[in-house]
């Protein structure tokens, strides 16, 4: 493994996509389509109004038995009455048990506009496609305290790098429009190390 690094540029990981929104998320992360047998990491949109397409669940099976770490991408949001916590829940029944390292906050009108780090518990705000992080108020760490605490154990106890070695699977909320979970998960392929 001596020729693998963590990369910070995205351009040196190999990212295969699935399911609906692929070709949006490909274009906002800068990154083209990698087979799946070639790909350092994969992506697997699942959306929250028409839950899992065939060639998501096909790949998933793929991504399981050779170990490429995989994120799922919850689209949608702002379409569907099933929010990203239950969604979750089930792409957790369905593919595999999935981690959430974030939480979404809604505006007054319901639409996704923020996510707050369960690890971290800064809030990210997206309104109008702004990237603005901020402190999180007392209200919002007492509001997550157990998702936090449940989500610190799950990293803790899944060892080592967890995710590169396909351990553990993100589910990361993504609404393109205004750009929420782009950044979220370019950072959780910076954690894959790529062929140099």
């Amino acid at each position: 493994m001596s020729n693998l690094i963590f990369s910070a540029d995205l351009s040196k990981i190999r990212v295969n996509f699935s399911g609906p929104g692929s070709e949006n998320l490909a274009a906002a992360l800068g990154l083209p389509f990698a087979p799946l047998e070639e790909s350092d990491v994969a992506i697997f949109c699942v959306s929250a109004l028409d839950g899992f397409t065939p060639d998501v669940t096909s790949n998933w099976q793929f991504a399981r038995e050779t170990y490429i770490p995989s994120i799922v991408a919850i689209v949608d949001l702002d379409k569907s009455e099933i929010d990203f916590e239950d969604m979750s829940a089930i792409a957790g029944k369905t593919l595999d048990p999935v981690v959430t390292p974030y939480l979404v906050l809604h505006s007054d009108d319901g639409f996704p506009t923020a996510v707050i780090s369960l690890e971290s518990q800064l809030i990210t705000d997206y309104t109008l496609g702004l990237k603005r992080e901020m402190e999180s108020d007392p209200e919002h760490k007492e509001l997550i305290a157990e998702f936090r605490e449940e989500y610190l154990e799950q990293m803790e106890s899944a060892g080592e790098e967890p995710f590169s070695n396909a351990l553990i699977f993100p589910a990361m909320p993504l609404s393109l429009h205004i750009k929420l979970g782009v950044a979220e998960i370019a950072e959780w392929l910076r954690k894959i190390p790529s062929r140099s």
